[in-house]
């Protein structure tokens, strides 16, 4: 008997077939991205509301966090903020603990996909150091926002998982939970006006 083949692509909505394993950048389109990561939960689900705090709207409030602290930087680092997540789209939001009791397989697997969504909307494979370093920043500013509004985690627990921000950071920032429709649509239009600014 012939061994077993192991399908390692997903299809997705727009025809597309992405190799999880060897993933070409041709095959990667942000209304998928935008679709996956709309039905994506942070915090596993674990949040307050009627509807999930998808990964999505977490990228939303990423690259608005990050443009913030990084007035007149330039459109492809924006988008870089916002796809930050983007292979979570197909290989789902996995709590740091869990990632890290998986290992580097699953770092290497991120890495692939990331490299493909960028060279696909016209960022380079590997980002700036700089660049990451900024979207890390608002990245860990953005998980303390959510802990803290709707994570149910105290103040002085969150402070100590993601760091206390500076007031004049978040002033003004909220947490929104809509429904995927919405989010998905918003995703893509920022993609789209960042885009339009390359």
């Amino acid at each position: 008997m012939p061994p077993k083949t192991v399908r390692a692509w997903q299809r997705m909505l727009s025809g597309r077939r992405l190799d999880l394993l060897d993933p070409a950048p041709l095959d990667i389109e942000v209304e998928d991205i935008a679709h996956g990561l709309s039905f994506v939960a942070r915090w596993n689900g674990q949040t307050i509301g009627d509807w999930p705090y998808s990964v999505a709207e977490h990228s939303l409030l990423v690259e608005a966090i990050f443009s913030r602290l990084n007035p007149g930087i330039g459109a492809r680092w924006q988008l870089a903020a916002l796809l930050h997540d983007a292979p979570e789209y197909v290989i789902g939001d996995m709590i740091s603990p869990v990632k890290a009791a998986i290992g580097a397989g699953y770092g290497q697997l991120d890495e692939r996909l990331t490299a493909a969504v960028h060279l696909r909307f016209g960022l380079p494979a590997i980002l700036p150091a700089a660049i990451k370093k900024e979207i890390k920043r608002a990245d860990r500013l953005s998980a303390w926002l959510e802990a803290v509004q709707i994570a149910g985690f105290a103040l002085d627990e969150a402070d100590r998982f993601f760091g206390r921000p500076p007031a004049a950071e978040m002033d003004g920032l909220q947490i929104r939970l809509r429904p995927p429709k919405e989010v998905r649509a918003d995703f893509v239009a920022r993609h789209t006006a960042l885009q339009s600014g390359l």
